[in-house]
């Protein structure tokens, strides 16, 4: 990116539009850009609460009246000599005619010019009469090199300031998807905490790094416990993610395979698809990454969904490998395509970013996603090529039943053979696994309450008292069955060998 800049600038591109929340850095990477280039200019900073000061000068040498942005705007048209001036945080006055106006004069004034104008901000906001000006760049998060120089710097200051090779290389990959004040703050509280920075100290680092994932609200840092294995059935699903757990290694590109790129988890709910992607996580040994879409939206100021959407994703890559595991897909994008009207086409932006993003990307982001009502996905998500594969879950057969069964009540109890499984799995046909957890519970609070063990008989009743989604929504289950028939691979192994069989 910070070459693209550097073309930009010396090809004499008047409007440069570059979306970051590191000030500090991308001046200092447009001070070196303004100095390296054979017409040495100079680089000016305005912000609204000191004007127009030139980059490296006291804030108390600001241009003479040039805090309003017109006024500002209006300096910059009358200067002479090439010069870079960056614009801080203008977008909450970008939309006000008088300052699209000046800004296209601007534009008008600077060509054949070495003036360039950079508006730098952590929201990407460009009125309709500036799209065709502007030039939209995304600043990246620092990379391994810039985070290596951070943690040389802390460890000077530290008691040690050696670390083996392996030491290091885990600190910095810890750190991957922080800013540098966030790197920086992070490798002084382990110092601090640990008195030196050692292997003991990278989950220090990724603790630190979980909360700030977390503080933005749209991203958050899952851990799980549960392996595969506490999954009942879907073996031909667990086959196909047990193949891959090495997908994103060096060993797999020298092999000559492409990066997975994704999967869609379709089916009944309650069927241990969000369990799958969770557990993937474990086994692949990657960051497992929650993208909450309903965060994503918000309507207090223009252009901020947006943003939230490419900073979440900019994170995502910035870790990468790692999974990015939406949940109940459906109703993120539910008519995505189509809702230009009913939110001045913030929901049809959004879902055109997150396509576009799927289908370029070149980072090893893992996109996991879960449904369960398919005539709500818009057809581009369904297009041979966005996912890698799409899995179908159904309702549990009596094998997969008795195997939930068998996990669930080993869980609670190690005597599971005072249980009569087979009996259990006759009852329960049409129920779920969730259905069939939630009885089990339902069977100890009844025994509890009456402060005794809980039996077979405790779990019959448990299931009979309960109606399964199964019977309240017959119509949706047939429906999606009927669709994932022909388009989705089953999750099961017996049907998934029936139909290999059938074909």
């Amino acid at each position: 990116m910070k070459e693209e800049l550097n073309i930009l600038v010396q090809a004499q591109y008047p409007l440069i539009y570059l979306v970051t929340p590191e000030e500090e850095r991308a001046e200092q990477a447009i001070s070196k850009i303004a100095k390296s280039n054979t017409e040495h200019r100079r680089v000016f900073v305005w912000t609204v609460t000191h004007g127009i000061v030139e980059y490296g000068q006291p804030r108390q040498m600001t241009q003479h009246n040039t805090v309003s942005p017109e006024a500002a705007i209006e300096w910059v048209i009358r200067q002479k000599e090439p010069a870079i001036y960056i614009f801080k945080d203008l977008h909450p006055f970008i939309d006000g005619p008088v300052i699209t106006r000046w800004l296209r004069d601007a534009v008008s004034n600077f060509k054949g010019t070495e003036k360039a104008i950079i508006l730098m901000s952590p929201l990407q906001q460009i009125p309709i009469e500036l799209e065709k000006e502007a030039v939209v760049l995304d600043f990246p998060l620092p990379n391994l090199s810039e985070l290596d120089r951070v943690l040389s710097a802390r460890l000077q200051k530290g008691k040690n300031s050696r670390l083996t090779t392996e030491t290091r290389e885990k600190l910095l990959k810890a750190a991957l998807g922080l800013t540098k004040d966030e790197a920086q703050k992070v490798y002084r509280k382990a110092q601090v905490k640990a008195g030196r920075l050692t292997e003991n100290e990278v989950e220090i680092v990724l603790s630190e790094k979980k909360q700030l994932i977390r503080r933005n609200g749209i991203l958050e840092y899952i851990e799980e416990d549960e392996t595969l294995d506490s999954i009942g059935g879907l073996e031909e699903l667990k086959r196909w993610l047990r193949q891959r757990s090495n997908a994103f290694t060096e060993r797999a590109r020298e092999y000559g395979l492409p990066q997975p790129k994704g999967m869609l988890i379709l089916g009944v709910p309650g069927c241990g698809k969000s369990l799958i992607a969770k557990t993937t996580s474990r086994l692949w040994g990657l960051p497992l990454l929650r993208l909450d879409m309903g965060r994503v939206y918000d309507g207090s100021t223009v252009g901020r969904s947006e943003a939230n959407l490419r900073n979440a994703l900019k994170t995502a890559e910035s870790i990468s490998p790692a999974i990015l595991f939406i949940d109940e897909l459906d109703k993120a994008f539910a008519g995505g395509s189509g809702s230009g009207d009913s939110d001045g086409g913030t929901s049809s932006r959004i879902f055109g970013s997150f396509l576009t993003w799927m289908q370029e990307k070149k980072s090893p982001v893992f996109v996991m996603a879960t449904a369960n009502r398919i005539e709500r996905l818009p057809g581009e998500f369904l297009r041979k090529g966005r996912f890698d594969e799409i899995f179908f879950v159904d309702l549990p057969n009596p094998e997969e039943r008795q195997d939930i069964y068998r996990i669930h009540l080993g869980k609670r109890r190690s005597d599971i053979d005072r249980f009569d499984l087979e009996q259990l799995t006759k009852i329960s046909e049409g129920y779920s696994g969730a259905e069939i957890e939630q009885a089990i519970i339902a069977a100890m609070y009844d025994a509890f309450a009456q402060d005794r063990e809980f039996t077979q008989l405790d779990i019959i009743a448990a299931i009979k008292a309960t109606l399964p989604l199964s019977r309240t929504m017959t119509e949706q289950v047939t429906a999606l069955r009927d669709w994932a028939r022909q388009r989705a691979r089953p999750a099961s192994a017996s049907v998934a060998e029936y139909q290999r069989l059938e074909f």
